[in-house]
């Protein structure tokens, strides 16, 4: 068997499919994307044999854990042959240690080729965090709630820039609205890995474009070191007329159920107050939608320059005519190539 540090074994992840013999339980809470888990051992089985090397040792431990893994190793090898069309598979659990070693000698003995981890799951952590820090020519896209700033990195992306859509890989728009109408968000680590994943299919030389987000989106984290650069890097701020920010929340919220709609402005009354709360609340209850998009703008608003001013970002400013985000998306393309040539960037 071969032994890859963390950047060997995610190029070949492109061609050979990777195994994750950790339990299910740690599969679930983060995982390399695209791996495949062949558990080792289920969650319980996992709990016995940490509880009896915590207690008796670690000769007892293994011997517990061949007396669990023996019944399960025709199992094994069947979902391994499945897997490994090439006769190759990429296997790691979480530190690169007798977990991915065992499983790779019982697959080794069907002729599978087998290459692990180096320090297995942990390495890979650290290795992106490390690297999502260091992105070159990462442009984020600020601007005030209802620009428009997901519609313009889609068509951004249709014009052949590369972006990260954020709201996107965390299922999840942003604000106490923003999980209304999506799918369940994925763990912290996921979200991390899947945002690292798309990081490494990027060619770096060229621009990357990013939107603009609190550190959280929705329950979960982008990873410290891509949220500091967020704030060190040039961003893009744009200026979208009031009316058309308007319309976009209409569209973008106004069909969607009342009682998830109002259950997300009921929980805004600690920063809106009750009073106020109320009014926005009575205000959608009426349909009038214009007006509970434009109350609530005033409140997002000056929660977006609170975060403006205290993260103290390098910003271009970009005032855009209308709502149009293919247009606007050409123009602030234009802008920022304008800005290369200068050398301002």
């Amino acid at each position: 068997m071969q032994i890859l540090n963390a950047q060997e074994f995610i190029n070949l992840g492109n061609k050979i499919p990777i195994v994750d013999v950790r339990s299910p339980a740690e599969f679930a809470e983060g995982h390399i994307p695209n791996a495949l888990n062949i558990p080792l051992f289920d969650d319980d089985e996992r709990a016995i044999v940490g509880t009896r090397y915590k207690t008796k040792g670690r000769l007892l431990a293994i011997e517990r854990g061949l007396e669990i893994v023996g019944p399960k190793m025709a199992s094994f090898v069947r979902q391994a042959l499945t897997i490994a069309t090439s006769g190759k598979v990429l296997i790691y659990c979480w530190r690169g240690g007798m977990r991915s070693e065992s499983m790779a000698w019982l697959f080794e003995r069907v002729d599978i080729n087998c290459s692990l981890l180096k320090g297995g799951y942990k390495t890979y952590r650290n290795f992106l965090l490390d690297t999502v820090g260091t992105i070159p020519n990462l442009i984020v896209i600020e601007g005030y709630t209802g620009s428009g700033k997901t519609e313009i990195l889609d068509s951004l992306r249709n014009i052949g820039e590369q972006i990260i859509d954020l709201e996107q890989l965390a299922n999840h728009r942003g604000s106490a609205f923003g999980g209304i109408g999506m799918n369940a968000q994925p763990t912290t680590q996921q979200f991390q890995n899947t945002i690292f994943k798309e990081i490494l299919n990027f060619d770096l030389s060229k621009i990357i474009w990013i939107e603009g987000e609190s550190q959280t989106v929705g329950k979960i984290f982008l990873p410290d070191p891509l949220w500091d650069l967020m704030n060190k890097t040039h961003n893009i701020e744009i200026a979208v007329p009031r009316h058309d920010r308007i319309k976009r929340l209409v569209h973008q919220y106004g069909n969607l159920p009342a009682e998830l709609m109002e259950n997300a402005i009921t929980s805004l009354i600690r920063r809106l107050g009750d009073l106020r709360m109320k009014e926005i609340l009575a205000s959608f209850r009426e349909k009038n939608l214009e007006q509970t998009a434009d109350k609530l703008l005033e409140y997002y608003d000056q929660s977006y320059q609170f975060s403006r001013n205290k993260y103290k970002r390098i910003f271009t400013e970009i005032s855009l005519p209308n709502g149009d985000s293919s247009a606007n998306a050409k123009i602030i393309l234009a802008k920022v190539t304008e800005l290369i040539q200068l050398k301002a960037l």
